[in-house]
């Protein structure tokens, strides 16, 4: 058995049975949103197979794919566990555990954008990797924050027959567009309900709440850069060091269309921090700008 749950419909595009800025802001790592979401998931689960639940053995969670930066719907699945667990330990059960679907590619396109021939396109040739002894015989529990055309969950049930895996398994939303009439493309609207540019991209930044994603990332390096540039220069260098490990971690500073905004932010960490000066200096050479050195 693999059941599809999803904790809203989505019917008329103007229209949403959640708060579409409160998503948004998820979207850009305002987990005060996420463990919102996470929670309401996991109680709407639970109302719906909470008797089916306590009778297994041994539920696992897999967040969505992702390479090194957690995705928005990771940090919304921790909330969602929190809550799930909670049920369980009332009743005697055992934890939920957690695995990972590796994810070996990753691209700059914004998939919320596409149709559905391009995002099953863009995604038909990413490699994902599970580990099957770990899973087998367990009851799996896929989550992810919107199902608009069901490509993501048809890579996951794929790669669970490639691996040989015919768990019982669950797959969960937030959200799930039921209305076929609907373009795809209003994940994008929902995505950018608040939060359309760096200004308004900032107010989550500042918040305490605020975690980086995936997202995040790929939306300030892509940003127009002397914007991107007065943003940078107000932010601390605690920030500007997280910022950069995340998009070394995912080969972003890599990417060609990201590789302007990566050399600012790695040539002004050289220029604060002491400690970034000895990692991008080449070997009897003078430190010189991030796009002189290692990006050269």
């Amino acid at each position: 058995m693999k059941d599809v749950f999803a904790l809203h419909s989505i019917v008329d595009a103007d229209s949403f049975p959640f708060d579409p800025a409160a998503y948004s802001r998820f979207k850009f790592g305002d987990c005060d949103a996420a463990d919102t979401f996470g929670a309401a998931l996991a109680t709407g689960f639970i109302t719906a197979y909470g008797e089916q639940l306590l009778s297994r053995e041994q539920l696992v969670i897999l967040p969505s794919p992702y390479t090194s930066i957690p995705t928005a719907s990771y940090y919304m699945t921790l909330a969602f566990a929190k809550t799930l667990n909670r049920y369980l330990c009332i009743h005697d059960c055992k934890p939920v555990e957690y695995a990972k679907i590796h994810r070996y590619k990753t691209y700059s396109i914004d998939y919320g954008a596409l149709d559905m021939q391009s995002r099953q396109a863009l995604i038909i040739n990413d490699r994902y990797h599970l580990d099957r002894e770990f899973l087998l015989g367990k009851t799996l529990i896929c989550t992810d924050d919107i199902r608009i055309t069901g490509s993501h969950e048809l890579i996951i049930r794929n790669l669970l027959k490639r691996f040989e895996l015919d768990n019982e398994a669950y797959f969960l939303y937030y959200a799930q567009l039921q209305n076929k009439e609907i373009h795809p493309n209003i994940e994008n609207k929902l995505n950018y309900h608040s939060v359309h540019s760096l200004r308004h991209l900032e107010a989550v930044l500042c918040a305490p709440s605020f975690r980086f994603n995936t997202r995040v990332v790929k939306y300030l390096l892509n940003a127009p850069a002397e914007e991107y540039e007065q943003l940078l220069l107000r932010q601390t260098p605690a920030f500007l060091e997280e910022l950069a490990d995340n998009m070394i971690s995912n080969g972003y500073h890599q990417m060609e269309e990201y590789r302007r905004n990566a050399n600012f932010l790695l040539d002004h960490l050289q220029k604060i921090i002491p400690s970034w000066q000895s990692i991008c200096k080449k070997e009897k050479e003078p430190i010189l700008k991030y796009q002189n050195s290692l990006l050269a």
